[in-house]
């Protein structure tokens, strides 16, 4: 199947660029409003520059939509209404009202997945694996500040991806109640799924990187980094004591076998296969809608 990209900021050279190296994929084409841009990841990638929209969707079967959040609504409909299978880059759309709008345009039988791209890294499919009954959950995502991001607030731009994780993986079709604080580039939230706290942060004016997630059991503590896919299991001590005036303890660790991937790849590998076989994307544009609830309400914290 042939694909396309639409829109060649930071995220969408990496989807040519995946592309163009999946053996799922004949042909990638890419558009651009921004001509020079195009072509310049055309050439680094062997992709071919289309001068419209319209003619990128009369060539590729399937189409990622890689533009600024308050453009997903328009370009994804005239991908959506040219019959075109889309995977529409996080978050779905800039509101809530904007979500349900799209999904109503939506037909039968049309492949449309939302871009969370964490969901596709191999750490959430061990932990979700191995997790049982969390008594505890942090996520803590922070970033330096980036140029790339514009019109968005460090919820709908990090803490998404932990949204997402928390509500359709870990704790699926559960109610929470929820409390917010901070700012456009800094926030938390702690949410209770029943008896279990979740909190969250994001930030972008970290000086240090951090993807991670943690998760404490009866018997057991799981920590996770998104950024190395390394997964360790701490179980409770074996041994207490004091040595020379010194607290000791001993405890058992284990560091899971975890298969290293590039989470994008994975992820357009799946939607090709998706759309090829007319089967659904795993994270459902009704999914995508429930992030942007949850971003919504979260905001709505933040300002108050």
């Amino acid at each position: 199947m042939d694909a396309g990209v639409i829109g060649t900021g930071t995220m969408g050279k990496n989807h040519v660029r995946v592309y163009s190296e999946l053996k799922e994929v004949g042909a990638t084409y890419v558009y651009d409003l921004n001509t020079k841009a195009a072509e310049e990841v055309a050439a680094a990638t062997g992709a071919e520059v289309c001068r419209s929209m319209e003619e990128l969707l009369a060539k590729a079967g399937c189409v990622s939509v890689v533009v600024p959040t308050p453009y997903h609504l328009r370009t994804a409909g005239e991908v959506i209404a040219a019959g075109v299978h889309a995977l529409i880059e996080k978050p779905l759309c800039l509101t809530v009202r904007e979500c349900e709008q799209l999904i109503g345009q939506i037909p039968e039988g049309l492949t449309v997945g939302v871009g969370q791209i964490e969901r596709f890294n191999p750490v959430v499919a061990e932990v979700a694996r191995i997790v049982e009954d969390p008594l505890y959950v942090s996520f803590h995502r922070h970033n330096p500040a980036s140029a790339r991001v514009t019109g968005s607030s460090v919820v709908e731009d990090l803490m998404i991806h932990d949204i997402d994780i928390a509500f359709n993986v870990l704790f699926p079709e559960r109610e929470c109640t929820l409390h917010a604080s901070g700012t456009g580039d800094v926030a938390a939230a702690l949410m209770s799924f029943g008896r279990t706290p979740v909190y969250l942060s994001a930030s972008r004016k970290a000086s240090k990187k951090v993807r991670s997630i943690y998760i404490e059991e009866e018997d057991r503590t799981i920590e996770g980094d998104f950024m190395t896919q390394e997964v360790y299991v701490y179980r409770k001590p074996e041994a207490y004591g004091q040595e020379n005036g010194l607290y000791r303890q001993e405890n058992i660790i284990e560091k899971l076998l975890v298969n290293k991937v590039e989470p994008l790849k994975i992820e357009l590998a799946t939607f090709v296969r998706a759309a090829r076989d007319g089967k659904p994307f795993p994270v459902t544009p009704e999914q995508g809608l429930g992030n942007v609830r949850i971003c919504e309400a979260i905001y709505r914290g933040l300002s108050a």
